[in-house]
């Protein structure tokens, strides 16, 4: 634990079995001392694939409950330390770099350097990349080992959803392969809670990690009948190449089978017929967006990983971009952009200001759509110009590079001095406030889930009704996410379900990605190492219900949440008209969409709660 405000450390112990891992303890922490938490699994430096994830808890700064993001990689060199976790707690009192390092079985290195955040944003590369650069210079040469640093931008000054961003240095220099804490804001809350806007750690601890290939490809082989290699391999396909779609990646793999399922412009997709859609994703994504990417990543096999070696190599790149489904989609199709270049500059900008890519892309797609309707002016904003907001006569490279450069005027705008777009307390509140002084048709363009009063969080980029989901966690996968029409009370058992398999992989620090096996076979595993696989099990479940004992959700406040689960509803229909429950939700919602809707909210809430009481009934 280090108290920013002093620079003073101390080390808590914590048994297994009382706590037994980052979102357990970091959940206790949070509460006690309202601490940002940044910690990794217990089979950290495994050779378990996927194992060296870094997860951040804390309460956070756009959510207002407890959150909990995560870090691909950045665990491996954490692991070098010798603890499991930090927690920062306490503010400096200038902004300043957080040194971290080990050297073998010496005490921990702790320093605190002040940092004048606004010049070293504008050095190098620019903001977030231009302070994980000015740590380096500052300590790298104190490191046996390559260190690894984490870091905020302009972002975390100006919004409440500033991430942190790290990535892999290799022959002290940091390579282009970013990876993010990005949903939750844990930058603005490092920066502004605790003063904080880099932290360099490393060192060259040797603890007793887990090892031994053989007893793990047995445990594999008794499971799976298959080396943990060999299944790790099958259940990662779709990260790194899927030939049944001659593509890989997040990108590649769901726009190739998006299909009418497309969103773009806002979501104004949902109310198009099924064939305006598929045109759309034929000619807009497949036919240019989703080809430059094949043509220019995939076939080139322009791929990396986040920092540890592993078979996923998910990191699709194209030279100095990484290209990640979420963010190319709401920064992408959903602001009316449908060319990688475009793409890759207002991507681009946004990970240099450091911002969250999904919840900034939805918002900016919603300032673009208030602007088309006439809603808010271009000036009223700080810009000039209206997007092209339209399919009609929509020019793919000239009218994307278009929408791009006003988002990313909209961006300078938000990191400004006296901004005339305040995002300080967060999106929801400036659209209330709009909603107010003009018309709640501003507020009922914009997709948002809601938490306590101020809370807010642009949803996973998928047309189902589970991203808006009242869970006490949103914007990650706690949640169904899945295409098939699911009664409202089990979709909220299913997510309650859902979260806890997801609390396992985090508890443990392992990516999502490798669930196919980590899910199932995990806690077994910690029974083997770690003893009481029941013990563990009840902890996640209790990790759930303490997290559920505080939710906060909100019912729907924008008319489009309510049409993006109708529309979903009407979607379905029309591939099974024999669903006697879905024709009649659909009966509700157009006899009267608001009551359906507070209905079909209702009843996800019911089966929420009901599934993660502490004592269930």
């Amino acid at each position: 634990m280090v108290d920013a405000n002093s620079g003073f450390y101390k080390t808590l112990r914590h048994d297994i079995g009382k706590f037994w891992g980052p979102v357990d303890l970091g959940l206790h922490l949070s509460y006690k001392y309202s601490s940002l938490n940044i910690g990794t699994g217990l089979l950290a430096g495994s050779i378990f694939p996927g194992s060296n994830r870094l997860i951040f808890t804390g309460i956070s700064p756009c959510w207002h409950g407890f959150y909990i993001s995560s870090m691909g990689g950045a665990g491996l060199v954490f692991d070098n330390l010798g603890i499991n976790m930090l927690s920062i707690t306490g503010k400096a009192s200038t902004p300043s770099v957080l040194y971290l390092n080990r050297i073998h079985g010496e005490e921990i290195q702790v320093e605190l350097r002040p940092v004048k955040v606004e010049e070293v944003w504008e050095q190098g590369r620019k903001g977030i990349y231009a302070m994980m650069q000015h740590a380096l210079n500052e300590f790298g040469d104190r490191y046996q080992e390559e260190p690894r640093v984490m870091a905020v931008g302009p972002s975390a000054m100006y919004s409440d959803i500033g991430a942190i961003c790290s990535a892999p240095i290799k022959k002290g220099v940091i390579t282009f392969v970013d990876t993010w804490a990005g949903r939750g804001g844990f930058g603005t809350k490092m920066l502004m809670e605790h003063g904080i806007a880099a932290i360099i750690y490393g060192g060259t601890f040797m603890d007793e990690d887990f090892r031994d290939r053989k007893v793990a490809d047995a445990w594999f082989e008794d499971r799976y009948n298959k080396k943990l290699s060999v299944k790790d391999l099958e259940a990662t396909t779709k990260y790194r190449f899927d030939p049944n779609f001659n593509t890989g990646g997040t990108f590649g793999v769901n726009y190739a089978t998006l299909g009418d399922w497309t969103t773009a412009f806002n979501y104004r997709t949902i109310y198009w017929a099924a064939e305006e859609r598929k045109k759309l994703h034929k000619e807009f994504i497949l036919d240019h967006y989703l080809k430059q990417f094949n043509e220019e990543t995939i076939i080139p096999k322009q791929y990396k990983n986040c920092g540890e070696p592993c078979a996923a190599v998910c990191k699709k790149m194209q030279d100095e971009y990484k290209k990640d489904y979420e963010p190319y989609q709401t920064m992408g199709p959903l602001c009316g952009i449908f060319d990688q270049r475009a793409a890759e500059k207002l991507n681009s900008k946004a990970d240099s200001l450091g911002f969250d890519g999904i919840s900034i892309g939805g918002f900016l797609a919603w300032l673009m759509d208030c602007m088309d309707c006439d809603l808010i002016t271009p000036e009223e904003l700080g810009i000039k110009d209206k997007p092209k907001f339209s399919p009609e006569n929509f020019d793919l490279v000239k009218d994307s590079m278009h929408n791009a450069n006003i988002g990313v005027a909209l961006l300078e705008e938000i990191v400004k001095e006296n901004s005339k777009i305040d995002l300080t307390l967060g999106a929801r509140k400036l659209a209330r406030a709009w909603a107010k002084e003009r018309s709640k048709d501003i507020m009922d363009k914009f997709v948002y889930t809601a938490f306590a009063r101020q809370g807010w969080m642009v949803p996973n980029q998928y047309w189902t009704p589970g991203v808006l989901s009242p869970m006490g966690i949103m914007g990650k996968y706690y949640n169904d996410y899945g295409r098939e029409f699911i009664s409202p009370r089990k979709l909220g058992q299913l997510s309650a379900t859902r979260m806890k398999k997801e609390f396992i992989l985090d508890n443990l620090g392992i990516c999502r990605f490798h669930r196919a096996w980590a899910e199932d076979i995990m806690p077994d595993i910690v029974q083997e190492l770690f003893g009481d696989k029941e013990l563990f099990l009840k902890a996640i479940d209790l990790a759930a219900s303490r997290i559920n004992s505080r939710n906060s959700s909100v019912f729907w406040e924008s008319e489009r949440n309510m049409d993006y689960v109708y529309t979903f509803l009407k979607k379905k229909q029309e591939a099974v008209t024999d669903n006697e429950e879905l024709n009649d939700w659909i009966a509700r919602f157009e006899e009267n969409k608001h009551d359906a809707a507070y209905d079909f909210w209702y009843d996800i809430h019911k089966g929420i709660h009901e599934s993660l009481r502490e004592f269930p009934v």
